[in-house]
């Protein structure tokens, strides 16, 4: 019985999956998702037996690779030749005719060229079994455990070949990347430079985990290696990814592919896609030209390192020329300052841009970015305005080098840097820019989850001084949101519902609102497990926060300085005396291994998720690293340099065999 419920609840969970990841359509609420998932998990851990290899349970990470292993493409991954005009594709065109040795117009796939990271993905008996990147073309490092975390990526195809290479594209949608760049800059680390850079850096984790907490996404767009299937044409590669759940381009928007008869067809494309580039979701730097054919590809074959029956035509960089009128600092959730540049409006791409992040100091520094300067921008990622350079020789003569505040431009209070960071930060956690940012956070999806409370919706309760802090959201009152301009009943009753269902967290959900920094959602849920209660997490030393697992000398002194702050702690009071209840759902921990971490390395006589939920079954804890907090590492056959790591701290090492003694 437990088998076929689990089969159906892959099934169900796969297919919730791409409707939210893939079409954006998401069919059931977070909760129902929510409460599918915990089925599953629960059916895995009572029943042994059950086949994980397709599971969704597969896709959270968590994996630590020593290194990335080398693995060759059994068919090279080549590269195309570029253009960056449309007189080029009539070239392109004439060369395949002639080498054809034909005067008939020639059919030709066209799609974008994603700027994304190269990638593919095999499939051996419709099983997911490995990913590469490209490499040098020759050559790809296998990234497996991290490409299993993007969920719009099918861990098992139905009625596949026996093998079927995919290639195609990792890449970071431009919301996403921008919330991704948001969060670096609020936690002290370096921004990324475009969605490509974050996707390429998201793959070359060596921690799963990392991969997984990253907005990734794949569009498949070409085969490598096939065997038990044939295709005609490029047009039915595609649509055979489409069928199987493999995200194309053409499942996202039919209108993004064509099928171009002559190169007249191919330019007027090239102009399409030119003209909608910016509204797209996801960067791009141009178009792909097939011949449509796999018969005229083979009988083309290759020049060089290139496809002779593929092109890119690329398109020319947005950028323009603007001044620097004044730099002005925004402050963020976590205190830290953004210096922004305030721009003579100008159009990049179709689109005015006025203002653009200048990062930190040290990035102007790098760049000498000035008031009054001329600057060349461009929409980084296709989307964020950046500063590219400066134009020195039209540099005014009596401009000054920028430097940031010493005090914060909002509250007035010290701003400080601490060593090892580039971000100064604002050091007043009262400062009412960084309670505005803090309550949005609050009151997000993955916190509490106050639905009808947003972004602006939480400005104008604060301008309106109805909401200064957390507690106050458990005080508002109908009549209070009715005083607001364009509210209505409804919406007032439905603002109220919403806060009133916000009043039964989990502790790791209450835990991640409180906006501690430092502390996301996977550091949330660790705290609430060792922790049990909000009363022993706040109660907690930093030497007991460093005994949690993963969490070091930098997480723990910033958790404390919070739980330090009584106006902190008696926000927390005050939102459980006004009807907050926090449950926390964790799992047992009594057992014969109660009290113990343990880390694997190496090849065990059984699977190593297997040996994993041995050990939480019987009370104890994984680790993802070796550190002076582990209790044992669980040592197979070829085992990396953890041994040797575990060994200079001290740390004891075990068989499979002992460890089963321990049981």
């Amino acid at each position: 019985m437990s088998k076929k419920r689990h089969e159906e609840l892959k099934k169900v969970i796969a297919e919730h999956d791409y409707n939210y990841y893939v079409l954006d359509k998401p069919t059931i609420t977070d909760y129902e998702y929510d409460q599918l998932f915990n089925e599953l998990l629960k059916l895995e851990k009572s029943d042994k037996n059950l086949d994980l290899s397709d599971s969704p349970s597969q896709r959270v990470g968590g994996k630590v690779l020593d290194s990335f292993k080398k693995v060759p493409h059994r068919i090279p991954m080549l590269s195309l030749s570029n253009s960056y005009s449309p007189e080029d594709i009539f070239e392109f065109d004439e060369r395949i005719k002639k080498f054809l040795n034909t005067d008939k117009e020639v059919e030709y796939f066209c799609e974008l060229k994603f700027d994304g990271l190269s990638m593919e993905i095999i499939y051996e008996n419709g099983q997911l079994v490995r990913a590469l990147t490209r490499g040098d073309g020759a050559v790809g490092e296998d990234v497996t455990e991290n490409i299993k975390t993007i969920k719009s990526i099918p861990l098992k195809l139905k009625s596949s070949p026996e093998i079927l290479e995919v290639r195609g594209e990792v890449l970071i949608f431009k919301k996403d990347f921008a919330e991704l760049n948001e969060t670096q800059q609020e936690n002290g680390q370096q921004t990324f430079a475009n969605p490509r850079n974050a996707a390429a850096g998201s793959m070359r984790q060596l921690d799963s985990s990392i991969a997984a907490a990253r907005p990734l996404k794949f569009f498949g767009y070409a085969l490598g290696l096939v065997e038990g299937k044939t295709f005609d044409t490029q047009e039915h590669i595609q649509e055979y990814f489409a069928s199987h759940n493999i995200p194309t381009a053409l499942k996202t928007n039919p209108d993004l592919v064509r099928l171009c008869k002559g190169p007249d067809a191919v330019v007027a494309y090239y102009h399409h896609i030119e003209k909608i580039r910016s509204s797209l979701p996801f960067d791009i730097d141009g178009i792909v030209i097939k011949v449509n054919s796999l018969r005229l590809q083979d009988d083309l074959g290759l020049v060089a390192r290139s496809p002779r029956w593929a092109t890119a035509a690329k398109f020319k960089p947005e950028q323009a020329t603007t001044t620097v009128e004044s730099i002005q600092i925004q402050v963020g959730r976590t205190g830290a300052l953004t210096p922004v540049a305030i721009m003579n409006p100008v159009k990049v791409g179709g689109v005015t841009v006025t203002n653009a992040t200048l990062h930190n100091q040290d990035e102007i520094n790098r760049k000498d970015i000035r008031v009054g300067d001329t600057v060349i921008i461009q929409r980084a990622g296709d989307v964020i305005p950046e500063v590219v350079s400066v134009v020195l020789e039209k540099r005014p003569k009596n401009s000054k080098p920028f430097v940031m505040p010493t005090e914060c431009p909002v509250c007035d209070s010290p701003v400080q840097k601490l060593e090892g960071e580039v971000v100064t930060r604002c050091v007043n956690p009262l400062c009412i820019a960084m309670v505005k940012e803090s309550l949005k956070h609050f009151v997000a999806r993955r916190a509490m989850n106050i639905d009808k409370v947003g972004d602006r919706l939480s400005e104008t309760l604060v301008d309106q001084k109805l909401l200064t802090r957390f507690s106050d959201f458990y005080r508002l009152t109908k009549e209070s949101i009715l005083s607001l301009d364009r509210q209505g009943e409804k919406s007032a009753e439905n603002i109220i519902n919403s806060i009133e269902n916000s009043k039964h967290p989990t502790l790791a959900r209450f835990i991640f609102a409180l906006g501690i920094r430092f502390v996301g959602e996977q550091t949330a849920k660790l705290l609430a497990d060792h922790f049990v209660n909000i009363e022993n997490f706040l109660k907690a030393t930093e030497e007991q926060l460093l005994e949690v697992p993963e969490i070091g000398p930098k997480v723990a002194k910033s958790i404390g300085a919070w739980t330090a702050d009584l106006r902190l702690v008696n926000e927390v009071n005050e939102m459980l005396e006004l009807g907050v209840k926090i449950t926390n759902p964790v799992r047992a921990t009594e057992g014969a291994l109660s009290g113990m971490s343990f880390l694997i390395t190496g090849t065990l006589p059984v699977k190593r998720d297997d040996a994993k939920d041995v050990i939480e079954k019987n009370g104890g804890k994984i680790l993802s690293s070796v550190s002076s907090k582990l209790s044992y590492l669980v040592v197979g056959d070829d085992p990396g340099s953890k041994v040797d790591k575990a060994q200079s701290l001290g740390v004891k090492i075990i068989s499979w065999e002992e460890l089963q003694k321990m049981l």
